[in-house]
């Protein structure tokens, strides 16, 4: 499906240079934004309070919120769990409280808004716990990074695993050096997001690297740079439809679900746009130096083939 078609090739890669330059830039700063400033770790990294509360009557998430802060807690994930009458909430642990002391100055707040209002459970997440989740989270980053670097050199060529795993790497940073630098928090929903932009960045370059394939295949006469240019441009109309229906519904969350799903909906946000411009700019230039040929995904028999001997693509097997 397209919406238009280009006819004359756009020349992404002759300017391919200067844009993996700022690239470059870009990566640098968000390590050192990560080195120096550190992520915002939520309750589930760092430890802390949880607890849950019920309510008779739907519970009012904007005022409950409010109670909170004006205990000093800044940022406190409130959401509904289970039914719109239980809230869940995530407190931070706090020097010279304990967490017992932590629930009952929240519960005397929450009763006198509305003196209804139950505690359901209480419970402390240590800092061990937090450790865990770390190494578990990293645990997953690194598998599916793998995951990925072995399904490309099987579907194509090391240099475009290499190429790809680069910059989806890059898109992951660059997340995380926002979060750095302003300082958002970091919890378990944004760690699911950076992987969901893992698997979108990868679908974007599979299908550009596919596009090249086939394209190596039709335009014999083509330079590498020539291919890559009109790989690009033929799949602009796909990109737009997909990362545009995507970026609505991402928007949608980001303006109207509420702090819950605010960071997770700003770090979809983040990866989807660097997704398409590391998809284009980053993989696709890189396995341009790499040095990505016809040969790397087309092997021509040495039998006379048995088809049409007008036929470019006779004797020509992927």
């Amino acid at each position: 499906m397209e919406l238009f078609r280009i006819r004359k090739d756009i020349p992404f890669m002759r300017h391919a240079l200067v844009l993996n330059a700022i690239s470059a830039i870009t990566f640098v700063l968000a390590v050192f934004f990560l080195v120096a400033r550190g992520l915002n770790l939520s309750v589930e990294f760092t430890g802390g309070t949880v607890m849950e509360v019920a309510y008779q009557q739907p519970a009012d998430l904007e005022s409950v919120r409010s109670v909170i802060e004006g205990l000093g807690y800044a940022e406190v994930p409130v959401q509904n769990f289970g039914t719109s009458q239980d809230v869940l909430l995530r407190l931070p642990a706090r020097e010279g409280l304990s967490s017992g002391q932590q629930s009952e100055a929240v519960m005397a707040a929450l009763k006198a808004q509305d003196p209804a209002v139950q505690l359901r459970r209480t419970e402390f997440v240590g800092p061990q716990v937090g450790q865990e989740l770390v190494e578990h989270g990293l645990m997953a980053l690194g598998l599916v990074i793998v995951g990925i670097m072995i399904y490309l050199a099987v579907r194509f060529e090391w240099k475009y695993a290499v190429s790809a795993i680069i910059a989806n790497l890059h898109d992951v940073v660059i997340i995380l050096g926002f979060f750095a630098f302003f300082q958002w928090e970091f919890s378990l929903a944004v760690l699911a997001a950076v992987l969901a932009v893992l698997g979108y960045s990868v679908n974007e370059s599979v299908v550009i690297f596919d596009r090249i394939r086939e394209t190596f295949r039709r335009q014999r006469k083509m330079s590498t740079v020539q291919i890559i240019d009109r790989a690009i441009t033929s799949t602009i109309s796909r990109t737009i439809i997909t990362h545009g229906s995507t970026q609505i519904m991402v928007l949608s969350m980001l303006l109207f679900g509420g702090p819950t799903l605010h960071y997770f909906a700003m770090a979809l946000t983040i990866g989807i746009l660097f997704g398409i411009y590391s998809s284009v700019f980053v993989a696709a230039a890189i396995a341009m130096w790499l040095g990505i040929k016809r040969e790397d995904l087309i092997k021509t028999s040495s039998k006379p083939a048995s088809g049409d001997p007008d036929d470019p693509n006779s004797g020509a097997v992927v």
